[in-house]
């Protein structure tokens, strides 16, 4: 067995690039593949013969047409609404959530109910991509709202 003459020198290439982010390491509770496009839920929602998911705002800001509104999920009570709301569906239930309150870096709101939503062991869960806002991502290109009451 031929011994490694530079393990010390291994260590710290690999020290260098996981600190200039070669090694790419997961941070947020979604995988890139359960970002759903606004455009996609757009169509979806207009399409009367298209299966319809679940669709919850978990933010403060307006209701996408046919959402259910759960409240901001940074508070713990609208995160036992949300688990309430979904105690009784299947596993592979085609949920979308979405806040839009704010840019995705900084939104409260996304990454509890995300969680939640993994720790119920649902496997098509999505969270709508709206990396700025609401208005910018959703409503400026004139996509579904819920009428106003």
């Amino acid at each position: 067995m031929k011994k490694n003459r530079y393990p010390f020198a291994t260590i710290v290439l690999l020290v260098l690039f996981a600190g200039n982010g070669f090694i790419n390491k997961q941070t947020e509770p979604w995988r890139p593949d359960q970002l759903m496009e606004p455009k996609d839920l757009a169509a979806i929602i207009n399409d009367p013969n298209a299966a319809k998911p679940i669709i919850i705002n978990i933010g403060p800001a307006g209701r996408i047409k046919d959402a259910v509104d759960i409240g901001p999920a940074k508070d713990k009570e609208n995160l036992k609404k949300l688990k309430t709301l979904l105690s009784e569906e299947k596993k592979d239930k085609n949920i979308v959530i979405y806040c839009g309150c704010c840019p995705f870096q900084n939104c409260p709101n996304i990454r509890p109910a995300f969680d939640l939503l993994n720790k119920m062991k649902f496997t098509n869960h999505k969270l709508l991509n709206m990396p700025h806002n609401l208005k910018a991502d959703w409503i400026n290109f004139d996509y579904p709202m819920q009428p106003k009451s």
